[in-house]
């Protein structure tokens, strides 16, 4: 019996298979596509999920294919509404990572590679039978073969449209946001050019029009073009026609030219209520679509397959119990049902159609970006570096009123006092504390807790961080008590 199947070979199938792979566990991955994506797609690659690269070792890479983003600025026409620079984002990575998604699959796959795992494609998954203690699914092969495989977990990470979704009969519920959006991966030439290091969002009483920088001296546009009519498909945009539109909705001043890729998509805003069932887990969209806004959602995919990777692991090794598994789905039902709020608030703004309406948008705008704790806030958003887990089964203890490391909060990557946790081939919990009980606590849990404690933030901290960054437990130092049953609690 294998450990794990991942069905599904995007970025978050990848990440999936990959994490699975570098913490020993037997994994295949299936894709029905006979190839990976030629396209872009999902375009940039946030501060928290590389910081979760840099445990897994493959930040490099990706730095060094992408281009950086620093800032995003709102205009209405000549007028600048607000602007915001992401150097505030607390992070070594406070820049948004444009790569495209061609990139970060190949990437991701490379990396996936260097534990002797390859993608299979032009294999589907037609059925599963799904227990409590494993899962055995049927596959069917391109030459028409069918194959029965026996697997402890099964791993939807297959997109909007995902079978293992449908199979299980779980309802998607949300709706379709309304407008047409076309997408055009081009080259912008011309004095008035947005700038190539920031997002540069465009509010106009006939919709909204977006520029995003890209690698290689392009850009990828995004804009509406009206309601939805679904009966009437909406056929792709032509550059003439995507250059009205930056003649109109723009300050003007530049020419759109040679184009790589045009697109018309729709939004869809939908979710899944759960994402763990018996021993089949939906992570990506599969579980959580929404509107591109904010550039979330590849990453919250990324990290709920990272988020349940090293779970799957720790259960496997018999470090952990089978109910650690528990957390998976409200850790990252939560952080779901956030994205799609916040992505849905900012599209609905930008969205507006009443003259009215934006006139009001656009004051309000000028007022609220002016202020610092506000455009801080906004790039922590999207950043993803705010994400909590404060209501998780797996937080225990209070906060500090001096030092402030609260249960359920990302740990400051600058108080480490080494590497990443979760680094390497072992997903070990990382104990924050000093002393003599500190050396006899990791030697009583040698499973779960790295063998050599770390230096706490503070001198009455005592801290247990998960492999993944987050707080699990915070106490005061002297409090053994807690940190004792906390680790039971998660072996038994």
């Amino acid at each position: 019996m294998i450990d794990v199947i991942v069905i599904g070979a995007g970025p978050v199938g990848l990440t999936m298979a990959a994490e699975a792979a570098r913490y020993g566990l037997g994994v295949r991955l299936i894709d029905k596509a006979p190839h990976a994506s030629t396209t872009s797609k999902a375009l940039v690659v946030w501060s928290r999920t590389l910081e979760l690269f840099d445990r897994m070792g493959c930040t490099e890479a990706f730095l060094a294919a992408g281009i950086r983003s620093h800032g995003v600025s709102m205009h209405h026409g000549r007028i600048v509404l607000a602007s915001a620079r992401l150097d505030s984002i607390p992070s070594t990575y406070n820049f948004g990572l444009m790569v495209p998604q061609r990139d970060t699959e190949r990437l991701m796959t490379g990396h996936l590679g260097t534990f002797g795992v390859g993608v299979e494609r032009e294999v589907e998954l037609t059925a599963f039978d799904n227990q409590p203690d494993h899962v055995e699914a049927t596959l069917r092969h391109a030459d028409g073969r069918q194959e029965t495989v026996e697997a402890r977990w099964l791993v939807g990470c297959d997109g909007a449209h995902s079978t293992i979704r449908h199979l299980l009969g779980v309802n998607f519920d949300g709706k379709p946001q309304g407008d047409d959006w076309f997408l055009a991966d081009v080259r912008l030439e011309g004095e008035g050019a947005p700038p190539a290091d920031e997002v540069t969002v465009f509010l106009h009483r006939d919709g909204l029009f977006v520029v995003f920088p890209m690698p290689g001296g392009r850009s990828r546009i995004v804009a509406t073009v009206g309601k939805t009519d679904p009966d009437h498909p909406r056929p792709d945009p032509t550059l003439d026609g995507v250059q009205v539109l930056a003649d109109e909705r723009t300050a003007g001043g530049f020419q759109v030219t040679d184009p790589e890729w045009l697109s018309t998509f729709r939004v869809q805003e939908r979710k899944v209520a759960a994402y763990a069932h018996k021993s089949v887990f939906l992570a990506g969209d599969a579980a959580h679509i929404h509107s591109p806004a904010g550039g979330q959602g590849m990453n919250t995919g990324m990290q709920d397959a990272i988020n349940l990777a090293w779970k799957l692991a720790l259960v496997k090794k018999g470090a952990a119990a089978p109910s650690l598994l528990d957390s998976y789905s409200p850790e990252r039902s939560a952080v779901g049902d956030m994205v799609l709020r916040n992505a849905t608030r900012l599209t609905d703004m930008a969205t507006l159609s009443n003259p009215a309406a934006q006139a009001v948008r656009n004051l309000a705008m000028r007022f609220v970006m002016g202020l610092h704790t506000v455009r801080d806030r906004m790039a922590t958003q999207m950043a993803e570096t705010g994400i909590a887990y404060g209501d998780s089964p797996l937080s225990a203890g209070g906060r500090h009123a001096q030092y402030g490391f609260a249960p359920g909060e990302r740990m400051p990557p600058e108080h480490y006092s080494g590497v990443p946790p979760g680094s390497g081939s072992e997903p070990r919990f990382v104990l924050f504390a000093e002393g003599a009980k500190a050396l006899a606590c990791a030697a009583a849990y040698p499973s779960l807790l790295e063998l050599e404690p770390r230096i706490p933030p503070g001198p009455d901290r005592l801290l247990i961080v998960r492999p993944d960054g987050y707080i699990g437990l915070s106490a005061g130092a002297a409090d053994w008590d807690a940190a004792h049953d906390y680790l039971r609690a998660l072996a038994r």
